[in-house]
């Protein structure tokens, strides 16, 4: 027995010897820098992990192909990733695919030391930014996007102190996600290219447009300020333009400016430096949940929680509303459609739910247009994104055609006229054509060439020698192709589109390669808001302002009708922001 309890003691010394060795040999194998690979939302992300003393101290990223503004998704999670020591930190809301991209290369990074992810001993939570419990401005504006810090920095040219609230981790809302397009009549390169436009084509290509259910002193408001809101971004702002205007659908001339880039990053990015510019805080991660009034019902403050904190922010002067629509809210969308269900995705950012709606209608604000909710015609099939390589297609160089291989709708139509033209279709869904010239005139696969790439990778879009080979990809009736090819050739070579009557110039299709995308709508815009006055103040259901209250952007109703034409939101914003910050700061 003595002899069995001896043999058994050095075997236990030589296991824990030898566990302690494994341990130490993995510990030590750690320190290091690993590279690791993800696929985001433009492809290929790469990293460089880097471990000292068993802690992640660095994570450097080597390649990616997000778009501006999402990729800053990349610092937060590093950020977090470095402060708690854990690869399991939560995702950044609105960069759900550059968040998921980047979390696997890191993780594939880790693999290749060869250790467990457990290894890592967690600090502990984020330490989240100190707040007090109060805060005081002559003005608080909700909603950190296009239109709440262009009402923020007007009412602080205007004299007022403000602070921004934003639900978000980072600023930019919907105008980050969009185009950025701004549609406006008369501007710089109308007149340099000799396009004859006026306030008054554009006054009515809005209200026809929506129908004409429009408020037409909103719209005069809108058509009568656009350029001057446009001029004032490009000189006070500092946003740069391209050189070239895009025609919008159901507009009757080219009139829409395109921002560098071709993305809402370059007006949110150059807001964001005027905000830091005027030294405006912005109190990110912080969501609004209630209006204050006073005994007069005029609005005071705001309440809003930050990190499980109630934090009151009370306004000398007045609260603008800025918290866009409602197009990621499934239950608020099918309460006034109920086609607007959750089978249909959407391009907005997963902050537009409606709580700026909701928190005005809570004190008595009217609401208008709420069942009018737009889709967008040609978004990613798998994501709902919006698709800016298919900005072909506003120049005019392409063409929408089905399963069939035939065109079903004038491709410059409104995007409520093509979207119900496009569920029709064979699996509802459309597939643009185009030729290796309109790729190169357009410049889209250069200005896109992220988002290109990761329609190529996860083969939403084809490149081909032929038109043959092309439509086999996608299954496309070949024989069908050709010929609509050959009878639009046809059209472009007579000047008129017998089928369609498209409007602006025909181009014929020439040589390959040809490039096939399939999309699908998504739902893109709610047109309906609370209602406001030509001064931007909120009405109530009774027809009277609501004192203290002023509202801008997607938030509002009126202005669009039953349909909104493209560019013309990011003119709204910049409109009605401009006039709810100069009114709010009086």
């Amino acid at each position: 027995m003595k002899r069995i309890a001896s043999l058994m003691l050095v075997l236990m010394l030589v296991l824990g010897i030898t566990g302690c060795g494994q341990a130490q040999t993995q510990e030590a194998k750690l320190d290091g820098t690993y590279e690791g690979t993800g696929v985001g939302k433009g492809g290929n992300i790469v990293v460089d992990l880097t471990i000292k003393n068993n802690k992640i101290s660095d994570i450097a990223v080597k390649e990616e192909h997000e778009t501006e503004g999402l990729s800053d998704a990349m610092n937060i999670i590093t950020n977090d990733m470095i402060e708690t020591n854990s690869l399991d930190v939560d995702s950044v809301s609105g960069a759900t695919l550059t968040s998921a991209g980047f979390k696997t290369a890191v993780k594939d990074a880790f693999s290749k030391t060869g250790a467990e992810p457990s290894v890592l001993v967690s600090s502990g939570k984020v330490e989240k930014e100190k707040r007090e419990s109060e805060y005081t401005a002559d003005v608080i504006v909700i909603g950190a996007g296009g239109a709440g810090m262009t009402a923020a920095i007007t009412a602080a040219d205007n004299g007022a102190s403000v602070i921004v609230l934003e639900k978000m981790p980072m600023q930019g809302g919907n105008t980050l996600l969009s185009g950025g397009e701004y549609a406006a009549p008369g501007n710089w390169l109308q007149v340099k290219e000799g396009i004859e436009d006026s306030n008054d084509l554009f006054y009515n290509d809005i209200l026809t447009g929506g129908d004409n259910e429009n408020d037409p002193k909103l719209v005069r408001v809108l058509a009568d300020n656009a350029l001057a809101g446009a001029t004032w971004l490009k000189d006070e702002i500092g946003m740069e333009f391209e050189a070239y205007l895009l025609f919008f659908g159901g507009h009757s001339v080219k009139r829409s400016l395109v921002p560098i880039n071709a993305t809402g990053y370059e007006m949110s990015k150059k807001l964001t430096a005027k905000l830091n510019e005027k030294n405006i805080p912005l109190h990110k991660n912080t969501k609004a949940t209630e209006l204050i009034q006073d005994s007069d019902g005029k609005v005071v403050g705001v309440k809003a929680t930050y990190d499980d904190q109630t934090i009151t922010y009370n306004a000398n002067k007045g609260v603008v509303l800025a918290t866009g629509g409602f197009g990621a809210n499934i239950d608020m969308r099918t309460k006034y459609n109920p086609k607007m269900d959750e089978k249909i995705l959407s391009t907005n950012s997963v902050g537009s739910t409606g709580d700026g709606i909701t928190m005005a209608e809570n004190i008595g604000a009217q609401l208008v247009d709420m069942e009018y909710i737009q889709t967008y015609p040609t978004c990613d099939t798998q994501s709902g994104a919006l698709l800016y390589v298919g900005d072909v297609r506003m120049e005019g160089r392409s063409i929408l055609v089905n399963k069939e291989g035939k065109r079903f709708v004038e491709e410059l139509e409104r995007r409520d006229v093509i979207s119900n033209a496009v569920t029709e279709q064979t699996g509802g869904v459309s597939y643009m054509f185009w030729d290796e010239s309109a790729m190169e005139d357009s410049g889209v696969a250069v200005t896109h060439e992220s988002e290109y790439n990761g329609l190529l990778a996860r083969k939403q879009i084809v490149k081909a020698d032929t038109i043959e080979e092309a439509a086999k990809f996608f299954d496309i009736d070949a024989d069908e192709l050709k010929k609509t090819v050959d009878n639009y050739n046809q059209y472009a070579k007579d000047g008129e589109d017998l089928e369609f009557h498209k409007r602006g110039e025909l181009v014929p299709f020439g040589e390959g390669p040809y490039y096939i995308m399939v999309s699908k709508p998504a739902v893109h815009h709610t047109m309906g808001g609370v209602k406001i006055n030509t001064d931007a103040q909120v009405i109530d259901a009774n027809g009277n302002e609501i004192k203290g209250l002023f509202a801008a952007g997607e938030v509002t109703g009126d202005i669009h009708g039953t349909n909104r034409l493209g560019s013309d939101a990011i003119a709204d914003i910049t409109v009605f922001g401009r006039i709810a910050g100069q009114n709010v700061a009086k």
